[in-house]
């Protein structure tokens, strides 16, 4: 099936009789006739659902749906993109462990890599995006687990070379993770570039309509663990909290994401609920057309910034003089996504006065939905940054990042003029 109807049809099929349209299974536990069939799930040895912290019908459906859109072997949500990124580190790191990342990333996944993470004995290393494929080899250990950055970054709009750091990442024997949050798999689909694991917060694009807070892993089936056997003990040695399972040997393809759902949701728990993962499939059925619209719209929009002499700069991958336009073209020839960069002359005093005297635009702590919306990164989502570490994740002290909606593109057009006359004399 292409793209388009897989936002309809894939994740869930109703046989005869049954609901056309996904159940909520709004239930914490599962009955079973017998203790012995119980213990079998209990032990790994049979599928099935006894316990929504671990799995539920309805989870699974949706979950299983994000993986076709990306084109992974498994997929699992989470209750919020941020445990969506720890879980896809822990789930292969532990104490002692070190990965690499991208400095162009979300300020709340910097802070949860560099902050949280080195408090559990996870150490990492922020590499350059635009960084030569040598110079990020450089920033490798001996006990370097994996390799993680953005498709798109938040906010600053860095395009990943994923190919690059696949490269990189597999010379290494470890996988490459990419958050691909703002692209979507409509716009581009890492794992046919070479990632091995895809995560989202599909709170953002995914959901749409800013409802319900979650996140998403989804595993390419494409990393040889066995391979790298040293590297990753928790999947190829055996799990004595399973009798003895050992991942790779009796899940294959699946390993990652089983393991993913078997320690770390059972001893974490950060599941979405049912309702929530319902409501996230909602937003699924009509991605791929609001994702047209939102970059129709944010190309409009960027031309207009472009051209307007109160704005002191732009950064849009659609527009032909971007740095990252090559490499959009290459990865993401359809558009990228509605979220634009931008700073105003007069620095951040006007940043934020323009912000302020936007009408249709609000102001909120989100992106990507079908509204839209602005936030002033510096005194927000990268506000726990210090001067260095903002310039080194590209958010200057003026950037303004304006998510476009999929409203009409002439009235946001106009809303940022009045609000433009506003703030820049």
């Amino acid at each position: 099936m292409r793209i388009d109807t897989k936002c309809i049809q894939s994740g869930y099929t109703p046989k005869n009789g049954e609901a056309r349209i996904l159940p909520i299974y709004q239930s914490t536990t599962f009955k079973y006739d017998s203790t012995e069939h119980m213990g079998r799930l209990f032990d790994l040895e049979e599928d099935g659902y006894f316990y929504t912290r671990l799995a539920n019908p309805t989870n699974d459906a949706v979950a299983a749906k994000i993986a076709d859109l990306e084109g992974g072997v498994a997929g699992m949500l989470t209750s919020s993109g941020q445990s969506a990124c720890f879980y896809s580190i822990f789930n292969i790191c532990e104490a002692g462990d070190h990965f690499v990342c991208s400095t162009s990333i979300y300020g709340g996944t910097y802070n949860l890599f560099s902050v949280t993470m080195k408090k559990l004995g996870i150490d990492v290393t922020f590499v350059d995006p635009d960084a030569s494929a040598e110079d990020i080899a450089a920033a490798f250990r001996p006990n370097t687990k994996a390799l993680f950055g953005e498709t798109i970054a938040n906010p600053a709009l860095v395009v990943l070379d994923i190919e690059k750091f696949a490269k990189v990442a597999h010379d290494h024997g470890v996988p490459l993770i990419v958050d691909n949050t703002f692209a979507t798999p409509i716009n581009c689909r890492p794992i046919e570039w070479g990632a091995d694991i895809v995560v989202h917060s599909t709170t953002k694009y995914m959901d749409g309509h800013a409802t319900s807070v979650g996140g998403a892993i989804v595993d390419s089936g494409n990393f040889d663990w066995e391979a790298h056997s040293d590297k990753f003990p928790g999947l190829t040695t055996p799990d004595e909290s399973y009798h003895g399972v050992v991942y790779t040997e009796r899940f294959g393809k699946a390993a990652y994401i089983t393991k993913a759902t078997a320690t770390l949701m059972r001893d974490l728990g950060s599941i979405p609920s049912p309702h929530n993962s319902f409501l996230l499939n909602l937003g699924l059925e009509t991605l791929a057309l609001r994702m047209r619209k939102h970059c129709e719209n944010a190309q409009k929009i960027a031309e207009y910034l472009s051209k307007n002499d109160k704005v002191s700069w732009v950064s849009f991958s659609g527009l032909e003089g971007d740095k990252y336009h090559q490499l959009a073209q290459k990865y993401m020839p359809s558009g990228s996504c509605g979220v634009i960069s931008f700073g105003v002359k007069g620095g951040r005093e006007n940043a934020v006065k323009f912000m302020d005297s936007l009408k249709l635009a609000a102001i909120v702590t989100h992106v990507a939905d079908a509204r839209t919306s602005v936030l002033h990164p510096a005194s927000h989502t990268h506000r726990q940054m210090n001067d260095e570490e903002l310039k080194a994740a590209g958010v200057t002290p003026d950037l303004i990042r304006f998510s476009v909606g999929i409203e009409d593109a002439d009235d946001i057009i106009e809303d940022i003029e009045n609000a433009l006359n506003a703030a820049v004399k």
